[in-house]
This record gives structure tokens, C-alpha cells and sequence, in this order.
């Protein structure tokens, strides 16, 4: 295996307005482990050298005392806030904004600290084992400036019991290269077990559908394509204070253009989330399993 060294970026300024809460703060394991504990231990397991976190300033103090305190000395981490009403050069009369400017902007924060391949992934969302060491792979021996990657999982494995979920769901190309990721929402199972999708739940898809839950890898050159990404998509959205500028509308630019190719990397991993805070109990009883399996240590970080 390369030497390469390889990051982690976490997105965790997220509101969980859906949930009711900072998602990424709720004590979810047997030892009060937080959804992104097992993330950062998967990654360390899997040879991630360092770990940087996008959060809000208003609660940059908690998370690091609550979560940044328990694994410092196994992973070097870094720290940045996204800012909801960030100084834009060339954008003076912006309205003001009540929500940041989206994925691709909270990646795009974190350009001072990573100069070397990288993994995205959502703080909230538990990814498994498996997916941390199919992208270190990736990272360290196939990430250049025209490739990238993203892992995919099976659609039946990333459905809630407690309501509709959206989710990208992802074409290929002739190459098994992604192609696209179209929004579906609405998803859900209905009472003869299949799923359906919109608001009148008649459209199907499939359960091996693949799907995107926000699980990147990155070349460092990305950095250079948000920075003008960015700007043009601030242009084009300037009198739109809701506008989100997300992942994969740079990735589809960089795609359609040629300039990057995207890897599918698939997984069999079962993803867990609490998109409602319903989904609590079973994402608690999930990590308690995981003990009992042997799959972590508790507590996780002695």
C-alpha cells in the first residue's frame, strides 16, 4: 500500500432541522459515542492520517470538548466554521442568508488545511467499515487531478421506518464510471414492500438501486474548480438567499466537461442515519449490536 498520506473532511455545521437537533452531538452509543465516532474510527483503522471538521463557530467549543477531546493523539484534527454570510470579493448587496451556502461551499472552507487526497462525508451518518477501507485505497494509489470517486450503496440499505428519505440516485456510464445522480425524493417502502418515490408514491425504483449518501474522494486540485464554481454559482443564485451549492452540482459540471472522471465505488455496508429523531432507538440499538459483534471496542476510545 502508498505511503500517501490521506485526510478525512467531516461536514458537521448542519442544523438537523428535520431531526430537531445537532445531530452530530447526540450520544447514540453504549458509551455515549456520537454517529461520527465510528466514522473517525473506521478511518483511523483504515490508515487516515488526519481528520478536519466543518462546524458553526456557535458551537465549535462544545464539539471540541465533546467530541474533538476523545480522539486527540490517535489522528491529527483540524477545526473550521462555515459561515452563513461569508465576504464574497465582487459580491457586496448579498441578502442575508439563514442557512449556509451548501456542500460544495462547506468542502471549499476547508482549503487551507488539506493539500493532500481526502475523503468527504456527512457527520450525522454512520457509512461502515467496509466503505473507509475501499476509499483508502482509492486515496493512496488512484486519486490524481481527473480522478475521483464516490462510494454508492444499495437503496434498500439507506431506507428509513420512520418517514420518506431523498436520496441521489446514481447512473454509470459505459466505463461503470458515474454519470449522474438524480434527486429523487420521497422515497419510502409501501405496504407491499416495494419502493416507491414523489408525492403520490406511484413511481418505483429498485432496491440495488446505487445511491450517493454524500461519501466523496478527492483530489486536492478539487479546490481549484470550487473556487470558480463557487463564484459562478454565487452570480447566478446572488438575489436567492436559499440557494445550496452541493457536491454533486460542481461534480456534474466536472463531469459533462470531461475534465474529471468519478469512480463508483460500491458497498455492501448497511448506512445508518436519524434523519427523524425517531430513528434514534434504532440506530442505538444498531451500535449495541456492533458491540456484541465484536465489531468495536467499548469504550471506543480507551
Amino acid at each position: 500500500m502508498s505511503d500517501q498520506k490521506i485526510s478525512l473532511l467531516v461536514l458537521a455545521a448542519g442544523m438537523g432541522s428535520r431531526y430537531g437537533g445537532l445531530k452530530q452531538l447526540d450520544e447514540l452509543g453504549p458509551n455515549g459515542e456520537t454517529i461520527l465516532e465510528y466514522s473517525i474510527y473506521d478511518a483511523i483503522q483504515a490508515g487516515f492520517s488526519k481528520v478536519v471538521f466543518v462546524i458553526r463557530d456557535f458551537f465549535q467549543e462544545e464539539f471540541e470538548q465533546k467530541v474533538g477531546s476523545k480522539f486527540k493523539g490517535q489522528i491529527e484534527v483540524g477545526y473550521v466554521c462555515q459561515p452563513v454570510n461569508p465576504q464574497i470579493e465582487g459580491f457586496d448587496d448579498l441578502p442575508e442568508r439563514e442557512k449556509p451556502w451548501g456542500t460544495s461551499h462547506a468542502v471549499l472552507v476547508a482549503d487551507d488545511l488539506i493539500d493532500e487526497p481526502f475523503a468527504v462525508i456527512n457527520a450525522d451518518d454512520y457509512y461502515g467499515q467496509q466503505c473507509f477501507d475501499i476509499m483508502s485505497k482509492f486515496l493512496r494509489n488512484e486519486a490524481t487531478p481527473h480522478v475521483y470517486s464516490m462510494v454508492g450503496y444499495q437503496l434498500k440499505n439507506t431506507l428509513s421506518d420512520m418517514g420518506t428519505v431523498n436520496r441521489g440516485v446514481c447512473s454509470t456510464d459505459e466505463k461503470g464510471n458515474l454519470s449522474g445522480i438524480v434527486e429523487t425524493l420521497k422515497i419510502r417502502k409501501n405496504d407491499q414492500g416495494i419502493v416507491v418515490h414523489g408525492p403520490d408514491a406511484e413511481e418505483g425504483l429498485s432496491e440495488d438501486d446505487v445511491v450517493s449518501m454524500n461519501f466523496w474522494g478527492f483530489h486536492p486540485d478539487i479546490f481549484r474548480h470550487l473556487h470558480a464554481g463557487f463564484r459562478a454559482f454565487v452570480a447566478a443564485n446572488k438575489d436567492n438567499p436559499k440557494a445550496e451549492y452541493y457536491i454533486p452540482l460542481i461534480i456534474d459540471d466536472l463531469i459533462k466537461s470531461g475534465e474529471v472522471e468519478v469512480k463508483l465505488l460500491t458497498s455492501t455496508d448497511h448506512w445508518y442515519g436519524v434523519t427523524y429523531k425517531e430513528d434514534a432507538e434504532h440506530v442505538k440499538a444498531a451500535f449495541a449490536r456492533f458491540g456484541t459483534e465484536g465489531k468495536y471496542p467499548y469504550p471506543m476510545w480507551s
